[in-house]
């Protein structure tokens, strides 16, 4: 029998909050994919409806481009801001994400419910981790 143990590391707060918003990421990403094999869904795209959203238009468009854009940034953000700056910036943006998770849930089939209450989990861990942001590191980087 081996006498030793794993390596056990802080990561830094900036570092795991970066990589649950990358996992924010990959949930959206999959559950809008599978969401493709609905019936009808392709049909609808083609006839320029983005589901409950209605017409695809510019408007449309730029609304769901900035509600992925962001995630997507914040996974660069969380580690690149200062420190007291990210903290806040995920704080508010984990608590409108949860929100925009939330408001998704009515009338979506079974399998988007699960993933999206996976991206609830993930944006509530966000703000658990923002928020327990160790005070000393916050005026260093990371």
């Amino acid at each position: 029998m081996n006498n030793y143990s794993l390596e056990n590391h802080k990561v830094p707060q900036g570092i795991s909050i970066s990589l649950l918003w990358a996992s924010l990421m990959g949930l959206y990403v999959y559950n809008d994919y599978f969401s493709l094999y609905r019936p009808g869904t392709i049909q609808n795209m083609m006839d320029g409806i983005m589901g409950p959203l209605g017409p695809a238009t510019n408007g449309v468009f730029i609304t769901v481009s900035m509600l992925l854009a962001i995630p997507a940034m914040m996974i660069f953000l969380s580690t690149a801001l200062p420190p007291v700056f990210s903290r806040w910036l995920n704080l508010l943006l984990s608590i409108l994400y949860t929100i925009v998770n939330a408001l998704t849930l009515k009338g979506s089939p079974p399998f988007y419910q699960i993933v999206v209450g996976l991206e609830i989990i993930t944006t509530v861990t966000i703000f658990i981790y923002a928020l327990r942001w160790p005070e000393e590191n916050q005026n260093a980087s990371g």
